[in-house]
Formats: C-alpha cells, structure tokens, sequence
C-alpha cells in the first residue's frame, strides 16, 4: 500500500451509520450539555455563595446573599445562552444568542435555562442564516455597519418573540414538569428513575442526562427550597465504588489489578467513565449499578437529602461541597452514598463468583466490544493498515488532541496520560483536550476519541488522523501512538545508497570531522527543523543531549526552526546535506556539521570528544 493510500485510508469519513433512538438522543443530549459544561464553574460559584452566604447558611450574610437570585435568573442562563448561539455561529452568534435569551428570562418568573438553551443556539442559527445570505451583496466598507445593525435588529426581533411566545411555552413545560417531578418524590418513585439512568450512563449519555435534565430541572427546584434531590441522581458515586470493589475483590486478571486505582479516580477524582468497561466486560452486572443507583436514591428520598447546586466532577468530595449546611444532610448524604455501594458491592459479588467464563484479558476484550455494543463498527483506524503504512500515516501529525462530548473529565485524563508517555519518549508533541464540538479541522492533527463519537469526529476533523479508543484512561493504544511517532521520527528522509553507488573515499570518510570546524568555541549546538517536519530533528535533539550528559561536557542542545538561528561563530550546526545548503546562503559565522544520519552519525564521537 503506498503513503498517498495510507493518508487516504486514515483520513476518509467514517462510513454513516444507521440512525437508532440512542443516537439521536445522545446527539441531542450531547448540544445541552455543550452549553452547561463550559459554564459548569458559574454552577459552582453559585451554589457555594447560596450554600455560605443565605440564610441558614455557613456564613450567613444578607448583603452577599443579594447575588444568588441575580445570578440564577440572569448570569446563568445568559452564559449557557452565549455558549449555544456561539457553538452555532462562533462569538457574533453567541451575542445575538444572550439578547434573544432576554426576553425569555423577562417574561418569566422561574429560571429560564430551558428556555436560554432554545433561545441562544435559536439566536446563532438566525444569524448565521442572515450572514450567509447577505455575504456577497453588502458593499464594500459598509460591511462593519450592516454587521452591528443586523445582530442587533436581529437580537432584539428574537427577544420579543421570546418574550411573548417561547417563554410561556416554556415556564408551563417546567411548571408540568416540576408537578410530575414533585409527584414522582411523594410517591416515593424517584429511585426507579435511576432503572434508566445507570444504564445511560454506560452508554455515555450521563452528560445529556445531568447537565441536559436534571440539573435544568435541580436549579429551579433549589431556587424555591435551598435545595434538590435531582443533583444526585446522576453522579452518586456510590454504584461505580460498589462494583469496582467487587472486582478488586473477586475479579480476575487485568480487571483485579486495575480496580483499586480505578476506585480513586472514581470515587475521588469524579471520572464516573473509569467503571464502565467493567460494567460492559460482564452485562448481568447492568444489575448492580441499578440496584446500588435505587438503593442510593431511595436513601436520599427517605431522609430528604438534597445539594444545592450540581456537583461537578461527581466525587465524593465535590458532593459534601454542595451539600447544604446540616448535620442531617451530610449524614443521609454519606448513608445514601454506603448503602448504594453496598448493594452494588454485594449484587456484583455475586455475579463475579458465579462467573466462571472470565479470563485476564477479559476487560480488555471487553474494551474492545464497547464500539460494536453501541454504536456499530468503529471509526478507521490506523491499527488496520501494514506497519510501514502506519509509520508514514504519522509524518505530518505535530498536535494531538483529545475529543470528548464535553471536553472535560475522561478527555482531560486521557490527555494527561498520553502527555506523560510522550514526554518520558523524548518527543515535542502537544497533546491537548477539547469538546468535539469545538474541533477543527487542522492540518497536522491526530484526534483521539472515543469509539461512540468516531462519527462526529470525522465530520468536524475529515482531513485529520483519527483514532479511536474505548476507555480515554487505560487505552492500550496509547503505548502504539509513542511507537509509531518514534519510528516515523527515525526514518530517514533521504533515499538509501544503491548498491552501484561509488564508495567513500577517505577524504569523504563518513567517519571523519571536516576541517575548519573549532569545536573548542562551540556552546551550543542545534538541531534545525524546516518546512514544518519537526519529528527527526526532535528525536536527534533528544539523543544528542544524551551524548552530551554522558560525556559531561557543558553544551546546550537545542531543535529551533531554521530561521530562528543566531548568526555566530560559537553555534555548532547539525544539519541534513539539503538543509545545510539553505543555511549557508543565509548564515555566515555558524559553524556547520553535516550530515547524512542525524539520529547516530559516525561523526558524532568524535565530535562530542572536541567540545570544550
């Protein structure tokens, strides 16, 4: 297979899959929770000001507490509305977004984060519909007036609708809802919602169900009564403890191992996603985490448990945070916490010993079925193509970014791993973490996503690498990207000699300094990079610093682009024969080494034995 089939292998769309109410929920689920998550840090600050400063309170304090209701009514829907219109039509639809989102907070009386969640993206699309029709008929230099006039015109045609038509529409269908919400509690079945919720949240809709649902309707709720149930239904981290301790316990193999520190990121850290593949490996153990998610908001009903804001991440810590100041609260919050473990530990013991199928790399098999399990066949993927192949697909990657429905927890994680593993393999490679919606599609780029969001991936970053993994915290995969990243860094870019090419002479000895270098003068030496490949003089910068701390001679080594050179006599050039011909016709003092293996050059020795 040649590169050119490779690049095009890798990078094509994945193919389209068919649509399935899973799908289309997660989708929508997925846009409501863009437009909480990036303001997931204003929730915060809200709840800790309502929990320290009301009445009641830690710290009460009546000047203070004059913020929580502003804050409900206005900041928070205003930004989850800036968030929606500018995901649709970048910064100019975020602002139409917020004015059209006015008119809904002022024609009513309750917190309008539903309605802020119609209005903003309602604003960006408006605008970005107004934009594309009138691009090419505006005249030139009254671009900057038409622009201001028409979000403003349009903002404030949106506001007025708002005001007399979506607002009501929608302070009724929270008004119904809230009644169907408060019925549910007083007949004591709000624990079977937890029937849907825990096995939603296996197949990652946990985002469209918290911050798309619950924590919408959480908000109204601790506005009028200090507080909500509604807040625990999705990150009780109680169910997740119960079965990863059921596998530290009585699994086998991998799972066993990894358990007890998939309990810390759990339980602590608050990345619910670490327990899912574990959930996957075995599905009878669907059973448990929906006995423990009952049992833990049956707990919470009965003692009429509730937190003030949504806690973000879903830890342990984060829950005690948001609880509201009394000793009873903090007590059902912890019983309600044990006793979903508990029941989860127990229901999971029992199917785990009763199992007598698993194998140790059973979780990781499990891993691997998760894309078939939920979405189909995954994504295109390297892993598929010949080794050379995969090498090659790698030449141009010099960024990689981690995509995640949010752009938090898991992707963070998995982020930071990653980064960990590239830095200890000696390569310059950024490795970030974002929202799949917010992925653009940029040359260089290798995007890592999980298999369930392939598809989107290749829709929003069509021309980039992509690779799909099942668990963003213990991908194997990961380990393959640093090897194939090292091994394209080491391929040579030149062609290899043929077997009739003359033999060097001894004044060519491949071995041999030339003459005319001082090295005695020299400290530094520089590993140039051009035309943006980065990764072979990346890897003999690494390995040039190795020679030079061994030998403990007191040079720095650098890898700076070609035109980031200081002219001078005391700056040791390691350079490619290509390379070196651009550098002589723009530098005159730097000393030049040339070269045709810049990862173990015969010269090297010799070389580094010379320096000062």
């Amino acid at each position: 297979m040649s590169e050119a089939n490779v690049n095009k292998t890798t990078t094509s769309p994945a193919p389209k899959k068919k649509s399935g109410l899973k799908a289309r929920v997660q989708k929508f689920g997925s846009a409501l929770s863009n437009m909480v998550m990036p303001n997931i840090g204003a929730f915060i600050a809200w709840g800790l000001i309502t929990a320290i400063f009301m009445a009641g309170g830690w710290f009460p304090n009546a000047d203070l507490a004059k913020m929580i209701q502003p804050m409900v009514h206005y900041l928070l829907p205003l930004l989850i509305a800036f968030t929606g219109g500018n995901m649709i039509s970048g910064h100019r639809g975020g602002v139409v977004g917020a004015i059209a989102t006015m008119g809904v907070i002022v024609g009513s009386s309750i917190p309008m984060f539903i309605g802020a969640m119609i209005m903003g993206p309602l604003g960006g699309w408006a605008i970005k519909k107004w934009d594309d029709a009138i691009a090419d008929k505006v005249h030139s230099g009254f671009e900057m007036l038409v622009n201001n006039f028409s979000a403003g015109i349009m903002g404030m045609l949106l506001a007025i609708i708002g005001y007399f038509g979506i607002g009501p529409l929608v302070a009724g269908a929270s008004a119904a809802m809230a009644v169907g919400v408060n019925w549910i509690i007083k007949v004591n079945l709000l624990p079977l919602a937890n029937v849907f919720i825990e096995p939603a949240k296996i197949l990652f809709l946990n985002n469209a169900i918290n911050q798309g649902i619950l924590t919408p309707l959480g908000i109204q709720a601790a506005a009028s009564a200090g507080k909500s149930i509604l807040f625990l239904l999705e990150p009780d981290p109680g169910p997740g403890l119960g079965l990863l301790l059921a596998f530290a316990l009585f699994g086998k193999g991998t799972a066993k191992a990894s358990a007890p520190s998939a309990m810390i990121i759990h339980f602590f850290g608050g990345i619910h996603e670490i327990y899912f593949p574990y959930v996957l490996m075995k599905p009878a153990l669907f059973l448990a985490v929906i006995a423990g998610g009952v049992t833990g908001t049956a707990t919470f009903s009965l003692l009429d448990v509730g937190l003030k804001s949504t806690p973000s991440p879903g830890s342990i810590i984060m829950l005690f945070v948001m609880s509201p100041r009394s000793v009873s609260n903090y007590l059902g919050l912890l019983l309600g916490v044990t006793l979903a473990t508990v029941v989860s530990f127990l229901v999971a013991a029992v199917i785990l010993k009763r199992d007598k199928t698993m194998v140790d790399d059973s979780l990781a098999a499990a891993q691997g079925q998760m894309s078939d399990m939920k979405n189909g066949s995954a994504a295109v993927e390297t892993s598929a193509a010949e080794p050379a192949d995969v090498i090659a697909s790698y030449k141009d990657v010099d960024h990689i970014i981690f995509a995640c429905d949010a752009g938090m927890g898991s992707s963070a994680m998995g982020a930071s791993l990653l980064r960990d593993k590239v830095k200890k393999a000696g390569i310059d490679m950024s490795v970030t973490n974002t929202a799949i919606s917010n992925l653009k599609d940029e040359p260089g780029l290798l995007v890592i996503t999980q298999n369930e969001l392939a598809d989107r991936a290749a829709q929003k970053a069509p021309h980039a690498l992509r690779l799909s993994v099942d668990n963003f915290l213990s991908s194997p995969k990961y380990d393959q990207v640093v090897v194939n990243l090292k091994a394209r860094d080491q391929v040579s870019d030149e062609p290899a000699p043929t077997s009739a090419a003359p033999q060097a002479t001894n004044a060519e000895d491949p071995g041999e300094l030339p003459a005319g270098l001082n090295l005695a003068v020299v400290n530094e030496i520089v590993f140039v990079h051009h035309d943006g490949h980065l990764g072979t003089a990346t890897m003999a910068t690494s390995l040039m610093k190795d020679r030079i701390k061994k030998a403990n001679k007191q040079v720095t080594v650098k890898n700076v682009g070609i035109d980031e050179l200081q002219d001078e006599n005391s700056l040791l050039v390691v350079s490619s024969p290509e390379a070196a011909k651009n550098l002589r016709t723009r530098y005159t003092q730097v000393q030049v080494l040339v070269t045709d293996d810049l990862l173990n050059s015969p010269k090297y020795d010799k070389m580094v034995l010379a320096l000062k």
